[in-house]
């Protein structure tokens, strides 16, 4: 406790009100203790901000919507990935399109053996809900047969340390890509590829809500999924 205060220049008893008496700190004091411990001030704090902050700090949030994914900059998912110190997620059904890069799959490499987690998340083949989107984009059979490409694109990356890849059966209202605090979500729309479908690019900021909600929905399919198996 009085480390904690010494570090943003409060009072120990300050610091001890807000744990004891529940007294919310001001925004610069939640800001600095949630620093600190590497959290989002509304974590340590749920009804700090009132709907108007948490809205406005949302807003922020997004950084650029392109209309489809195919207008995202080739460089984008590089400087995505490459900008990563910590952790690298990828939830798709196949998402061809990147493991087909092979500049993309190079920097995935290089930041698994530089201690980056990266986990990736492909839809079950053999799952009805991977038949059901196959139907839904007009490719029938053809989305499997996408997922079990990927499967062999990523055998380079299977046998590295902090790499994981897991085969979920989730119906997937976006795709998500995230590196650390940044994010690009692309919309699936019925009907239609992937592809041609909108592409958020965000990045979270304290007291926005928009990245923690797809960060969150993430780990909910990656706690259903089962891994990939050798052979597979």
């Amino acid at each position: 406790m009085a480390a904690l205060a010494e570090h943003i220049g409060v009072d120990p008893k300050t610091v001890e009100r807000w744990i004891t008496k529940d007294r919310v700190p001001y925004r610069r004091h939640r800001y600095a203790v949630a620093s600190l411990l590497g959290v989002d001030e509304t974590y340590l704090w749920p009804n700090a901000l009132t709907k108007e902050q948490v809205t406005s700090a949302s807003g922020s949030e997004i950084v650029t919507i392109y209309p489809h994914r195919w207008a995202v900059p080739r460089d984008a998912w590089g400087r995505l990935f490459a900008d990563a110190a910590s952790e690298i997620g990828i939830l798709v059904y196949s998402g061809l399109f990147l493991a087909e890069d092979t500049g993309a799959q190079r920097i995935l490499a290089d930041k698994a053996r530089s201690g980056v987690r990266v986990r990736i998340l492909l839809g079950d083949p053999d799952s009805p809900q991977v038949a059901e989107r196959g139907a839904d984009e007009g490719i029938g059979e053809s989305m499997a047969s996408k997922i079990r490409n990927v499967i062999v694109l990523y055998k380079p990356l299977r046998g590295l340390d902090n790499v994981e890849i897991r085969l979920h059966s989730t119906v997937l209202y976006n795709s998500i890509y995230f590196a650390d605090d940044q994010i690009l979500v692309n919309t699936h729309v019925y009907g239609a590829p992937a592809s041609n479908a909108p592409c958020w690019h965000l990045r979270k900021i304290p007291g926005g809500e928009i990245v923690n909600t797809y960060l969150e929905s993430f780990e909910r399919v990656w706690e259903g999924a089962r891994p990939l198996q050798p052979g597979e």
